[in-house]
């Protein structure tokens, strides 16, 4: 799989996505023409994440392509942390805010929700605009956007011209029930664009046109905050790929698992902000379709963290809402939990004596003991190399070096604590580290009605599949997917991913057949903006897609259920069907309807997108049962104090073959990953190249 074929250098075109992570920047390519898949991995630069795609880029197609690769991509996708990083770390541009007299301080009063009630020394989240840089200015419009004060211009101007005199990178503008009617926000945005035409300008109107003025304010905001720092970062990517001779177009990824255009991210940043995890839901939903299996709960687990998702019927959940670093975003994403579960998440006693794993993380510096830059800690990767249910020698294919004695001394210091065997504290390290990520799928499926034992477990990510025995027998979840290339999950998401947007207004509208006209005129309103941005992309009316989505909600609630319409009109018929839908969702949400209160909707929403030609995925022929090439060696491996370290067989993932059948206990490596089969489990690979994982019958 991480080489070229037999034969000498491809001649073919290839699809190729990177994406860029904390510690490695991830790169696939795709022969379209064989439907091979080739990965590889280099060291992530931080400084300039563009400097790792370029080489990754450089050294995995001039090794499967050899001379003037560059000339045969056809499609490059990239999925960038930059603008989550820029808030995370505080480094985003110098923001000012222009706003409604008397709503100044709206980014610090906030909704006044109190998460932690009874902490007195809570620390709330800086704001990302300083007090003297937010200006007011008088205008004000009413719910349906008639002026009840009309825009001081000179007043603006005088605004503007001060902010032009700071040493600022950037200004957002959110007004009142600008999402309504943006004709002040669309004065300001011009007079800025006339007298400080080296600000970065964000208008409300155009990055979230939806009620809930916080919010708003906040998301519009966040992307004045990212904006210069993303713009510089796609600006010196696309110089570097056109040094390398790449003629394709790069597409980026956005945070509801579509790819935009480089303009496009560079005018709205905030899509970006949850891109990282979302195109491994896209990859997901992709595999399951091959094999026929619908319902999935994803698992990515990585060095920091673990993401989990859940996809119901081919869907994954689209949220409209989040947090980042306590700050509010508002822009559609794919439905992802976060838990600080992963391989470098460190193991320690609290102050009752209790083993406790993460959220804190060695991160890729120092990273964990095994990596031989630090001694004092022990992480979820060194237990691993203890129980030697990890290489103990080295990782990525011989790439990374193992210093097995540097965990044994890590996780011998917890144990001293304990008072407890090494074996027995590292085991324990699994067990607690299984129990959280447990915890994070129990809330994405059965605190929202659907039973894990229904799905099957999609395991990727660079420790995904190490632990994803464990935690579906946890979760008493039946079947386990490992894909062919688990550790670049989400770089080959990038590949089978197509060009989206998302497109939404908010207006409330009763929910019956009186408002049929205005309803009808609403949808026809959202069709018209998705026909412009089809036109716009180029899309073929034969790889055009539209879905139409409404939030709604009882008359008098503060939240919404969202609600897909079955055409992309709405008649008598589609307005009953609407109706029952939403009781339905609310009934299997909340446990109750109110039959006769009056249904609003609320927000009218469009996911349009432009299907991607894909390279098609090849399929192979049974080879039998027995796995005999495959099979490496065998060490001993601790998986459970009852049998200690048992002889157990290892074998080459890429050696496998089709139909080929492995017993646990079995450990499954490869370059990107390592798959644990525990005993009573029984793992194959399908057609697809892919692990099937069952328990055995009892």
């Amino acid at each position: 799989m991480n080489s070229a074929p037999a034969n000498g250098p491809s001649t073919g075109m290839f699809r190729v996505g990177v994406d860029a992570g904390g510690t490695f920047t991830d790169i696939c390519a795709i022969d379209v023409a064989t439907g091979k898949l080739h990965t590889h991995k280099v060291p992530s630069t931080t400084a300039d994440p563009s400097q790792a795609v370029v080489t990754g880029v450089r050294e995995l197609l001039t090794r499967v392509a050899g001379d003037g690769w560059a000339s045969r991509i056809g499609f490059l996708a990239h999925g960038s942390t930059v603008a989550t990083n820029a808030l995370l770390e505080k480094k985003g541009a110098r923001t000012a805010l222009i706003t409604t007299a008397g709503f100044g301080d709206l980014l610090e009063i906030a909704r006044q929700r109190r998460p932690s009630l009874y902490d007195l020394t809570v620390a709330k989240p800086e704001p990302l605009v300083k007090r003297r840089h937010r200006k007011e200015v008088s205008e004000r419009l009413n719910y349906e956007g008639k002026a009840l004060r009309e825009l001081d211009e000179a007043e603006v101007r005088a605004v503007v011209t001060e902010l032009a005199g700071l040493e600022l990178d950037a200004v957002a503008i959110c007004f009142l029930y600008s999402y309504v009617n943006p004709a002040h926000e669309e004065v300001v945005a011009e007079l800025l664009a006339e007298l400080a035409p080296h600000l970065y300008v964000s208008t409300s109107h155009e990055v979230i046109p939806e009620f809930r003025e916080y919010e708003r304010m906040s998301t519009t905001v966040l992307n004045s905050y990212v904006g210069p720092v993303v713009g510089k970062y796609l600006k010196n990517l696309k110089r570097d790929v056109r040094d390398l001779g790449v003629k394709t177009d790069v597409h980026i990824t956005q945070s509801n698992g579509g790819i935009i255009s480089l303009d496009t991210a560079c005018q709205q940043p905030a899509r970006m902000m949850l891109s990282g995890p979302s195109t491994g839901l896209v990859a997901s939903t992709h595999i399951g379709a091959l094999i026929n299996e619908p319902n999935l709960i994803t698992f990515d687990m990585g060095g920091t963290s673990t993401d989990a998702s859940l996809i119901h019927a081919g869907r994954v959940n689209l949220a409209q809402e989040s947090e980042i670093d306590g700050y509010p975003l508002r822009t559609p994403m794919l439905d992802i939990t976060t838990v600080g579960a992963g391989g470098g998440s460190i193991a320690w006693v609290d102050s009752g004596g209790a083993l406790k794993v993460g959220p804190q993380s060695a991160g890729a510096v120092p990273g964990p003991a095994c990596y031989g830059k630090q001694n004092e800690f022990a992480t979820v990767t060194d237990a691993n190399v203890v129980l030697r249910t990890q290489n103990p020698e080295y990782l990525l294919g011989g790439r990374l070096k193992i210093d097995a004695a540097a965990s044994r001394r890590a996780v011998d210091v917890l144990a001293g604590k304990l008072g407890l065997s090494a074996e027995y504290v590292a085991e324990g390290i699994l067990r607690v580290v299984t129990a959280n990520m447990a915890k994070a799928i129990r809330v994405i499926s059965v605190q929202r009605g659907h039973d894990p034992r229904d799905y099957t477990l999609a395991a990727f990510g660079g420790a995904g599949p190490l632990h994803a025995g464990r935690l579906a027998r946890e979760l008493d979840i039946p079947r386990i997917i490992v894909p062919p290339s688990p550790g670049v999950m989400c770089a080959y998401g990038l590949m089978v991913t197509d060009l989206r947007t998302d497109l939404s207004f908010t207006k409330i509208v009763d929910f019956d057949a009186d408002k049929e006209t205005e309803l009808k005129a609403a949808v026809e309103h959202l069709c018209r903006e998705a026909d412009r941005w089809f036109e716009a992309e180029k899309i073929p009316e034969a790889q055009r897609n539209l879905r139409i989505t409404l939030d709604m909600r009882y008359a008098g609630q503060n939240y919404e259920l969202g609600i897909g319409l079955e055409q992309h009109t709405l008649g008598t018929a589609g307005i009953t069907a609407a109706v029952a839908s939403f009781e339905s969702e609310h009934e299997a949400l909340y446990g109750f309807t109110v039959p006769g209160e009056r249904i609003q909707a609320v927000t009218f929403r469009a996911e349009a997108s432009g299907k991607v030609v894909k390279a098609a995925t090849p399929v192979h022929d049974d080879e039998g049962e027995d796995p005999w090439r495959a099979l490496i060696g065998e060490r001993g491996v601790y998986l459970d104090a009852e049998n200690g370290y048992t002889p157990t067989p290892i074998y080459a993932r890429e050696k496998l073959r089709t139909g080929n059948l492995i017993a646990g206990p079995a450990v499954i490596e490869q370059m990107d990953t390592t798959t644990v089969v525990l005993p009573g489990q029984t793992a194959r690979t399908d057609a697809y190249a892919n692990l099937i994982i069952e328990e055995n019958e009892k």
